[in-house]
């Protein structure tokens, strides 16, 4: 509208200003005397410029006369389309031009402009494959989503420019989280063009969002085969489709089935801890504990994790406390300095009730890298002591505001998942959860791991172990806190049980 407006005020301009050129051109004296074949021609000041114009004019149509005449006569000579050929080349002049202010204007943003070019170029060449190109980005950049989404469609009536249309639908989908439909637009890009990498992604995204771990892993093996996935990145994120593939199995009651995926995807990468944690599960199940314990052992030495701990205790559920410290040297002679290592060492010394040695397997690490675990054991080690309770309860109190040490945090958008996933819980990127500790500002996720997961004991079933959640070391820290949800405060005192194992021991006390 306002374009428009601008048009006619500077339409209006220009007469106003041709008007007043020609007033001022009759009030000025002199002309021009033009001698022609004896004859002569005196011509006032507006009355020569009117012929100047209408000379050029002459010339101009002669040039075209001239042009039009040259291909009559190759008409005449046998040339059936020269006359076509001629008004094409006007047609095509003024398209070719449309088409590259078209694309100008889509580059500098402006939409609109971008399809009147569009509509332009598409009257003088009548080629729907190029302009329509235009088009639909054009109505996306102006906000047009149903002329944009019309004008896809109409490209999937072109063989050449199906693939364009559904490409484009497909991102309309996808920003309107109809992914749904987004899935079999995907797949069927993918069957147009199966080499597309951007396509092969998006559809991988989707089939794993979809929890479709088959048709993911087939996506993958295209990736694989195309070329546009390295090997070693390949058998990573294909063990990670396998596992949870055989989560899938297993939650539909087909244990043998499960256990063999679970083998299958800790085979094809060792270091994957939730594919090892699983597939050492379902070897005890089938009652082979020494490939459960290789398996452990194996994933261990390639990085140390409480959950592999908790596998390698399942392994002999019934063990006392000594015979499990001694089984777990296996263990533990791998990465000695590691954190993990030195944490586990203490609880199992716990669990034998040997406090002196907890103390000295833990070293500094509750107070050079703290952590609400480590801190939390340094709590039962002081306990255990015979420490008094101020101590206790100062230990309990810093493991409160303490860093929870290393968790599942995505690389791609570093958010802190409850537990690892093939995809990340905010950005659904596959295969980007590590263990690590997340970077400062990141908020962890409520509900997420235990704080003291103390592979000790028989508590919550085969080697499971009790475990001190952050309510529980709240009501340590500060006894004197009431519960919000009960009438009843709790005075929670750690307490070391027979068979070896720690737990939160609570006596009712009435108000």
């Amino acid at each position: 509208m306002l374009w428009s407006l601008i048009k006619i005020v500077l339409f209006v301009a220009l007469i106003a200003a041709a008007t007043l050129a020609a007033g001022r051109l009759l009030q000025m004296d002199g002309g021009i005397l033009i001698s022609f074949g004896g004859t002569e021609y005196s011509l006032g000041a507006l009355q020569a410029v009117i012929a100047l114009a209408l000379l050029m004019l002459a010339l101009w149509l002669t040039l075209k006369l001239a042009s039009f005449l040259v291909a009559f006569l190759r008409f005449l000579n046998g040339d059936e389309t020269a006359i076509t050929r001629y008004f094409d080349r006007n047609r095509e002049r003024k398209g070719f031009k449309a088409l590259a202010d078209g694309l100008m204007a889509l580059a500098s943003g402006e939409g609109r402009e971008a399809l009147y070019q569009a509509s332009r170029a598409e009257k003088y060449l009548r080629r729907p494959d190029l302009t329509n190109l235009i088009s639909a980005q054009a109505a996306e950049m102006a906000g047009d989503r149903k002329k944009a989404e019309e004008t896809y469609k109409a490209l999937l009536k072109d063989e050449r420019t199906r693939f364009v249309g559904v490409r484009g639908i497909l991102k309309q989908k996808l920003a309107e989280g109809d992914t749904e439909t987004a899935l079999k637009l995907a797949e069927k890009a993918f069957a147009l063009k199966p080499r597309h990498e951007e396509t092969q992604d998006t559809l991988l995204k989707l089939q794993a969002g979809n929890e479709d771990w088959s048709g993911a892993r087939k996506t993958l093996s295209a990736k694989l085969k195309h070329g546009a996935l390295p090997r070693d990145v390949f058998r990573r994120r294909d063990a990670v489709l396998a596992l949870s593939e055989a989560k899938e199995v297993f939650a539909d009651g087909n244990t043998i089935e499960a256990r063999e995926a679970a083998i299958e995807a800790n085979r094809l990468s060792p270091d994957l801890i939730p594919a090892a944690v699983m597939a050492a599960r379902g070897y005890i199940e089938d009652g082979k504990p020494k490939y459960a314990s290789r398996l452990v052992l194996k994933a261990w030495e390639a990085q140390p994790h409480p959950e592999l701990a908790t596998a390698f205790a399942e392994i002999a559920p019934a063990e006392s406390a000594v015979d499990r410290l001694k089984r777990f040297k296996q263990l533990t002679r791998y990465h000695p300095d590691h954190p993990e290592t030195k944490m586990l060492l203490a609880e199992l010394n716990i669990a034998a009730e040997d406090f002196p040695a907890a103390r000295k397997a833990l070293g500094d690490l509750a107070t050079e890298s703290p952590t609400a675990r480590s801190l939390t054991i340094m709590a039962a080690i002081e306990r255990g002591a015979g420490s008094d309770d101020a101590v206790v309860r100062g230990w309990l109190a810093k493991a409160l505001t303490s860093s929870r040490g290393p968790q599942w945090v995505c690389d791609n958008c570093n958010t802190v998942n409850a537990a690892w996933a093939p995809t990340c819980c905010n950005c659904g990127a596959l295969d980007t959860l590590s263990w690590r500790v997340p970077s400062e500002g990141t908020a962890s996720l409520p509900g997420g791991s235990e704080m003291l997961p103390l592979i000790v004991g028989q508590s919550g079933g085969a080697g499971l172990p009790a475990a001190i959640t952050p309510e529980v070391i709240a009501a340590e820290a500060d006894p004197a806190a009431p519960d919000p949800a009960d009438d009843t405060v709790e005075e929670a005192e750690i307490v070391q049980v027979a068979d070896g194992e720690i737990v939160m021991d609570a006596a009712p006390r009435k108000d």
